[in-house]
């Protein structure tokens, strides 16, 4: 395990909630507030591309999460190729900075040059990482549920690995069981569970097959009471992660009787 019981660690930091937030998508700042406050979430992620244009939903997000109880995960959303993409950590870098977190080097990583899909480019992402691993970023690359991709990150000393349960917003829950299972045998870095995710008890599922954490965003903020559901995924991320802790009951092709067959009563 990369992780302990009670704590999740990404690169030198410890995390007691599993439950990473997107703040992107919400109808309003203070739905987002209370959305996040509900959710016990501690770190969220912001699309510094989004916040530097003022694009609808991103002017005054700074100012409305309280960033001596969250942590800043800047993202790197919109850029299309390894040099933005570093670009734009950069500049996460410093957004962080003058959010308050002068030692924040934390970089959620997504190359995506594919509009229809949306799909992470991995030889981008391996490109971008490297050098931001480089200049001391704690990098979180989006992936997809690729395991030699996975392990290859790893390597170069990415932080954690972030493969897809399936497309971005979505909401088809986890897809690829057996790649995911895989990266999570193999890894010796935490994995968070990223995009798909649609209803609290698949965020459940990616914990119990030993995930360290979830990302969600699109199933929370366009929920029809997003901060409701967000309680409901915070719940659920700490039931999957006690059933994971606890040891699952292994499945049977047979019936086992649940009461003991010694001592029966038996006519002959």
């Amino acid at each position: 395990m990369t992780t302990t019981n009670q704590f999740l660690k990404i690169g030198n930091k410890e995390f007691k909630s599993r439950l990473l937030l997107g703040t992107g998508k919400y109808s309003s700042l203070e739905i987002m507030q209370k959305s996040l406050n509900n959710a016990k979430c501690e770190i969220v992620t912001v699309a510094v591309r989004r916040i530097q244009g003022l694009e609808n939903g991103h002017k005054g997000l700074m100012d409305s999460i309280n960033w001596k109880k969250i942590w800043m995960l800047p993202n790197t959303a919109g850029c299309k190729n390894a040099e933005e993409a570093i670009r734009v950590a950069r500049l996460g870098r410093e957004l962080a900075k003058l959010a308050g977190q002068e030692n924040n080097n934390f970089v959620k990583l997504e190359v995506i040059p594919d509009k229809k899909y949306l799909l992470p480019d991995p030889i981008g992402t391996l490109k971008a990482a490297e050098q931001l691993v480089k200049e001391n970023f704690t990098v979180l690359p989006y992936i997809n549920s690729d395991p030699l991709i996975a392990k290859q990150l790893e390597e170069i000393g990415c932080a954690t690995v972030m493969p897809l349960g399936s497309p971005i917003g979505s909401a088809q829950g986890i897809k690829n069981m057996a790649n995911i299972a895989m990266i999570i045998e193999e890894a010796q870095i935490p994995i968070i569970i990223d995009a798909g995710i649609g209803v609290p008890s698949e965020a459940a599922q990616a914990l119990e097959m030993g995930a360290d954490g979830v990302l969600i965003n699109s199933a929370i903020a366009l929920a029809k009471t997003p901060s409701l559901m967000a309680q409901a995924f915070s719940k659920a991320t700490e039931a999957g992660r006690e059933s994971y802790l606890a040891g699952r009951l292994q499945g049977s092709l047979f019936a086992i009787p649940s009461s003991p067959l010694d001592g029966v009563i038996s006519n002959n």
